[in-house]
């Protein structure tokens, strides 16, 4: 609202609105948000049907491509953002409905599921299937043995070649050592033919987005998702161009020569793009148009001192790429010599570079020397040095690289270019997956259950095809060639019966997770007794941390993040439960908790998940009408609270934000009175310490006064938190008796604030 308030300021009485976002689907998407928000702000038209709100296409944050947008302003695409909308809907109604339904249902049965959230998503669960497809093959692959004659023959410049068999490989073991024995008893081997033809490497294409996040995951090392980040801010420090773009053909007008000259005077390539403009420069390759934006191009020469070294890697991919896509190709001789050694033929292959061509600046795919082959010709004799029968073994695919499943994401329409590098970062990030060395994905138990299980219900959950279908109608929304509800209520329609089907199915994978995962009762370490049974409660430590009772087989949240542990053996006064205390780390917020009342509030209130400083108990010792001081000016609704676990270490923690203050150290006892300031209206504190750790002077061993006002204090409290606390609460007169008297807010429902929380109450 905030936003938006000052978005109709801005366009009060303004006559043309011109919009300069992401030249993408989804800054189109944000076009109409922005437009929405200030129409109605803006001066209305002389003439209606005259337009007033253009759009600006660029791909780079240079002076001439933002004067060339602002010459060829445009009419926003609404159908680009329509498809926007329903992929949005989509995934929020579709992943919402499945998540929570799974993260309920399987977290309250097995203890150690190392993952705060079980998720689906439209996109990222195919993404996970692609990974433990492969891990299937992995697990089901039987070796096979297998033969193979190596043979070692001496040039005459005593340059030893290794022969490759024309048979390959035998998987009969006496069937390969008769060809071996043949081939040992010769001592000759005969060139019988020596081919030569002259090829080529073609040149790259020009670079898009799918094709950067490949290279920067097998090449430099970098996950894609933080590849992308790096290249977004390379655009808008206006290093690179727009680096989100299908498109691996440059436009008719693109100015190649106009980027290389800006290019010639790089340390690092200078010499070879003056070469290029010299002459040499060839004409780049024809690759597909998307119609989105041109290809990743460098905009501005940059060095490696302006640039930090993750940064420079990706700029000099970039530049690289680009020089080398209108560098000509590299040409090579390739020479197959053949040879025979009694009945059996070998054969050798070398190349003899011609011409480096692009590989000038992309260096890693220059030739080396060691793959030229010595001046041999028909008929020469060369002696066998080695003969060996290799004995091997069929070895199975290695695990998706996550440049392989880039690759496969494209070839099945799995996301988009902007959004393939997020599907991959959240497997990762909610432990369905492993990134090992040499960036492959190795799937979790968690994830191998969840893909076997969709599999087992609804295969369509978790195959490509589905996800594939739905993009192709989504890209029809922006084509203009499909309505947007109709595609948005057909697909939900049939998400809804396989939601539907999978709720009631749910057994079948929860017999592979019961095969996988040790239920609850059997699963973390006893910390405290449970109110109701008076048996102990168990805390498991994955995530999510939870207390768990096996003899009433109830399970209960706890905060997050932090360390637990009992607290000196009290119970709560209203169920029996023995508190608990939760210290978020070292110097971090820390309260005691009851079990049950952190998952039930006793009173109306009182939120769920809070602890003592919270509860408004008239009498209890820990809770906030006791240990309150004073609002929190921070957060603007909470209530600073003395932790009275904190000791020596004092410290008053907001019971609804971050904000702490540190007072009275090495104090014996610290308790609040009743009185008030008179100045600030806050909780007058009683600070006593022992006669040899006083802080009063002489023999004072215990004062009473307000912590920000009272100059006694000024050295025993945390001075600087505590004078931002002290002017906002002057002449509130509240205390933490702001629960006294107040209008209890209910239990009751509320209503959903806005659409996004509509949407997630779709399916549930």
């Amino acid at each position: 609202m905030y936003a938006k308030s000052v978005s109709c300021l801005q366009a009060r009485n303004c006559d043309y609105l011109v919009l300069w976002l992401d030249c993408d689907k989804e800054g189109e998407n944000i076009c109409f948000e922005v437009i929405n928000c200030v129409r109605d702000a803006m001066r209305p038209p002389q003439n209606r049907h005259e337009q007033v709100i253009y759009r600006a296409r660029f791909s780079a944050i240079t002076e001439k491509d933002i004067r060339q947008a602002m010459k060829q302003l445009v009419e926003p695409n609404e159908n680009e953002s329509l498809s926007v909308d329903a992929r949005q809907e989509l995934d929020l109604r579709i992943g919402c409905a499945f998540t929570r339904f799974q993260t309920k249902f399987f977290q309250n049965k097995y203890g150690n599921l190392d993952s705060a959230l079980i998720s689906y998503g439209p996109c990222q669960t195919p993404t996970l299937g692609f990974c433990v497809e492969r891990h299937d093959r992995i697990a089901s692959f039987k070796p096979e043995t297998y033969y193979v004659l190596s043979v070692k023959v001496t040039s005459s410049n005593s340059k030893v070649l290794t022969l490759d068999w024309d048979r390959i490989r035998i998987f009969d073991n006496e069937v390969a050592n008769v060809f071996y024995q043949m081939v040992k008893q010769k001592t000759d081997a005969v060139v019988t033919n020596v081919t030569k033809k002259e090829k080529a490497k073609q040149r790259p294409l020009a670079l898009n987005t799918v094709e950067l996040m490949r290279v920067a995951s097998s090449g430099l090392n970098m996950g894609p998702h933080y590849a992308m980040t790096i290249a977004e801010r390379l655009y808008t420090q206006g290093y690179i161009s727009y680096p989100r773009t299908e498109t691996t053909s440059y436009p008719a007008n693109f100015d190649i020569r106009g980027i290389l000259q800006l290019q010639s005077k790089s340390a690092e390539w200078g010499n070879d793009v003056q070469e290029l403009l010299s002459g040499t420069m060839a004409p780049p390759r024809k690759g597909h148009d998307a119609g989105d934006h041109p290809p990743i191009t460098p905009m501005k020469m940059a060095s490696r001192n302006e640039l930090d070294t993750d940064a420079w890697k990706v700029y000099d991919y970039i530049s690289r790429h680009f020089i080398a896509t209108v560098s000509p190709d590299m040409k090579y001789i390739q020479t197959v010599i053949a040879f025979r050694i009694g009945e059996e033929t070998f054969a050798c292959t070398g190349k003899t570079l011609l011409d480096p061509g692009y590989t000038k600046v992309m260096t890693w795919q220059s030739m080396s020397a060691e793959e030229t082959l010595p001046d041999l010709k028909k008929g020469d004799v060369l002696k066998i040095s080695e003969v060996k029968l290799l004995e091997k073994q069929t070895s199975p695919p290695d695990y998706l690289t996550e440049s392989e499943l880039i690759t496969l994401m494209e070839k099945h329409g799995i996301g988009t270019d902007a959004s393939i590098p997020v599907h991959i970062n959240n497997i990762c990030q909610r432990n369905y997956v492993t990134v090992s060395s040499g960036r492959k994905l190795i799937p979790t138990p968690l994830g191998i259950v969840l893909v076997h299980g969709y599999l087992k219900i609804d295969p369509d959950l978790v195959l490509p095809n589905m996800r594939s279908a739905v993009e192709k109608q989504l890209n029809l929304i922006a084509l203009g060639k499909e309505n947007f509800e109709s595609v948005l209520q057909h697909t939900l329609t049939v998400f809804r019966l396989k939601f539907q089907y999978f709720v009631s199915s749910v057994g079948g994978m929860d017999e592979l997770f019961e095969a996988s995962f040790s239920p609850l009762s059997e699963s973390g370490k006893p910390l405290s007794r449970c109110g109701k049974c008076r048996r102990y409660m168990k805390l498991i430590a994955t995530r999510p941390c939870r207390l768990h009772c096996p003899t009433c087989d109830e399970t209960f949240a706890v905060p997050q993040g932090g360390n637990i542990r009992i607290y000196k053996e009290l119970k709560c006064p209203l169920d029996d439960f023995e508190l608990l205390y939760y210290t978020a780390g070292v110097k971090g917020k820390s309260y005691i908790f009851c079990p049950y009342c952190y998952n039930n509030p006793p009173f109306r209130d009182m939120r769920k998940f809070f602890g003592c400083n919270s509860c408004t108990h008239p009498t209890c010792a820990h809770s906030l009408e006791s240990n309150g001081v004073s609002n929190c000016s921070m957060c603007g609704g909470g209530i600073l609270v003395l932790d009275p676990g904190s000791s020596p270490k004092w410290k008053l923690c907001c019971n609804k934000c971050d904000n702490i203050i540190r007072l009275f150290e090495d104090a014996a006892k610290i308790t609040i009175d009743d009185d008030t300031c008179k100045d600030c209206g806050s909780q007058l504190v009683t600070a006593e310490y022992k006669k040899d750790k006083t802080k009063f002077g002489g023999n004072i061993t215990e004062a009473t006064g307000c912590i920000f006002c009272d100059a006694r204090f000024s050295s025993l409290v945390d001075q600087l938190q505590a004078q931002k606390m002290r002017n906002p609460m002057r002449g509130r007169g509240r205390g933490r008796g702001r629960g006294r008297g107040t209008k209890s807010r209910g239990r009751g429902k509320s209503k959903p604030k806005d659409k996004m929380a509509q949407l997630a109450a779709y399916f549930v």
